[in-house]
């Protein structure tokens, strides 16, 4: 079946659409969506079919800020019993975290890892879809929906020290300054929010914990659109974790709470093997990376989890057929036919 949203999500998307001007039926049956589908906030459809719909908007428009059009319109009850949820637990840490154990009834496409710097603490967030690159629309509307919860409840204590971009910053910043306030960082290593440590632990004021068991115990009821992956949620893993140099099975393995011997198991029932899945992951992150003009050859080795360049400039010709630089010197068609 594939990866799947809850068309909750894309709630905003034909307010938008009409103030750009586009009509949006002509995209939505060659997507073979309909205007009923989108409409219907428990409906769910291809992730691959979303993302889809949010880059051709976006191009169509030629409005580079379609996704973060849509995320400036959210409001928290856009979740339904989620947001009840959220809304009553005890920190921010607490909220981010029901996030991430019920993103599942709303996108399975969403990936969200919270890492411990320090006295900083990073939010990592990603969309993973089903043979859909990276894209830039799905990424900022997952940030600056991310971004206005956690200012809906810590209000003006919310003040992120930066958010952060793999893909390039546009030419307009003025709404990504408005939504998320903090240090913009465009071509970096990974998407996500960095920010305080201490914020994350600001108690909400208005946190009812009989309120916050009540809904969870009627969230623990409600079906997903698919049974649990553990291709997807590797695959999903990895993405967060080859940024920083831990997507090894070890790791995976432990962040999925299952023993490295079972995640085999696992992954070989499915068809599947760990390093193969780490070999695709690569190549899906190194051809936007690519076209990036602004991250030098040395940074995307890094973020492919490379310590040493050397080394990735030999998994890259093995895989493409050509070395870095001559592919970024080649024309895109001619890429493809190079590639394995």
């Amino acid at each position: 079946m594939g990866t799947l949203i809850r068309t909750g999500v894309l709630k905003n998307y034909f307010k938008v659409a009409q103030h750009l001007g586009l009509e949006p039926q002509p995209l939505l049956r060659k997507l073979r969506l309909s205007s009923e589908m989108l409409a219907d906030p428990d409906h769910w459809i291809p992730g691959s079919g979303a993302v889809t719909l949010l880059e051709e908007s976006a191009r169509i428009t030629q409005c580079p800020t379609f996704g973060l059009r849509m995320a400036d319109l959210w409001q928290l009850s856009d979740l339904g019993v989620v947001s009840v949820l959220l809304t009553h637990q005890r920190t921010l840490r607490d909220a981010v975290g029901t996030l991430i154990q019920f993103r599942h009834l709303m996108n399975e496409l969403l990936v969200i890892r919270i890492e411990e710097v320090g006295k900083k603490v990073i939010v990592r967030e990603d969309v993973v879809a089903d043979d859909v690159g990276p894209s830039i629309q799905s990424v900022e509307l997952a940030l600056g929906t991310l971004s206005r919860m956690c200012s809906t409840l810590l209000g003006t204590s919310w003040y992120p020290l930066s958010v952060n971009f793999t893909h390039d910053a546009p030419s307009d910043l003025r709404l990504h300054r408005r939504i998320f306030g903090g240090k913009l960082e465009f071509a970096s290593s990974f998407n996500g929010l960095v920010c305080r440590a201490a914020d994350l632990e600001i108690p909400n004021p208005i946190a009812d914990p009989v309120m916050a068991r009540h809904a969870q115990r009627l969230l623990e009821g409600l079906p997903g659109a698919n049974e649990p992956s553990v291709v997807l949620e590797v695959r999903k893993a990895i993405y967060l974790m080859l940024p920083i140099g831990r997507a090894t099975i070890e790791q995976v393995a432990q962040g999925l709470g299952i023993n490295v011997r079972t995640l085999q198991r696992q992954l070989e029932s499915a068809g599947e093997v760990f390093s193969d899945m780490v070999n695709g992951v690569r190549r899906d992150l190194v051809i936007h990376y690519m076209d990036n003009g602004s991250l030098s050859l040395g940074r995307i080795a890094e973020s492919l989890g490379y310590s040493a360049y050397g080394s990735f400039f030999r998994w890259f010709t093995a895989q493409f057929g050509m070395t870095p630089t001559r592919w970024r010197d080649t024309k895109p068609a001619d890429r493809g036919r190079r590639g394995n």
